[in-house]
């Protein structure tokens, strides 16, 4: 990987894509579960596709909101290609007859978002923002300066006093004859 800087309209274009996605997502799930944008009826909440449109409401609001990105994008396209080869693959060879090219396209839409991320007009962006703010400015020996995160441990330093009062740690430093 190149250290070059992502040009400003693939920054823009990454948050379009997922923004959009996930609108377009949520709508089929809302179909699904309210029976509303021209579906007459709900499909049953406890069958396969009320699972779908739990997942694709849910999964479509947190791409939209880009919340937790990754790990929703990944199992939004498994969840598509999982769709695609159950339903529409046995119906034929070709996803424009069997009509999956939409279950297709978005599991590779869905997997792309998962590798790249949401972007940094996201939530996961404006977190991982506040982290770097946190962040210490680090001389790299290249002499370059590079903000570092805060490592966060919930394990308290230990002095030399406390080691020298654990018999069993001074015997394994080799302190105790």
């Amino acid at each position: 990987m190149n250290d070059k800087k992502p040009h400003w309209t693939e920054r823009i274009s990454i948050n379009f894509l997922r923004i959009v996605a996930g609108f377009l997502f949520w709508q089929h799930g809302a179909q699904k579960l309210f029976g509303m944008l021209g579906r007459d009826a709900p499909v049953d909440f406890f069958t396969l596709m009320g699972l779908a449109g739990i997942l694709e409401v849910v999964g479509g609001a947190l791409l939209v909101l880009g919340l937790f990105t990754r790990p929703v994008a990944f199992i939004l396209s498994g969840q598509m290609a999982w769709a695609y080869f159950s339903s529409h693959a046995p119906n034929g060879f070709w996803p424009i007859m069997n009509r999956g090219e939409l279950a297709a396209l978005y599991s590779f839409v869905f997997l792309y978002v998962a590798a790249r991320g949401g972007g940094g007009f996201s939530l996961d962006g404006l977190m991982k923002l506040r982290k770097l703010k946190r962040a210490q400015p680090v001389e790299l020996a290249s002499g370059k300066k590079e903000a570092v995160a805060p490592v966060e441990d919930d394990f308290p330093e230990l002095t030399e006093e406390d080691l020298a009062e654990d018999p069993e740690i001074a015997e394994l430093l080799g302190d105790n004859p």
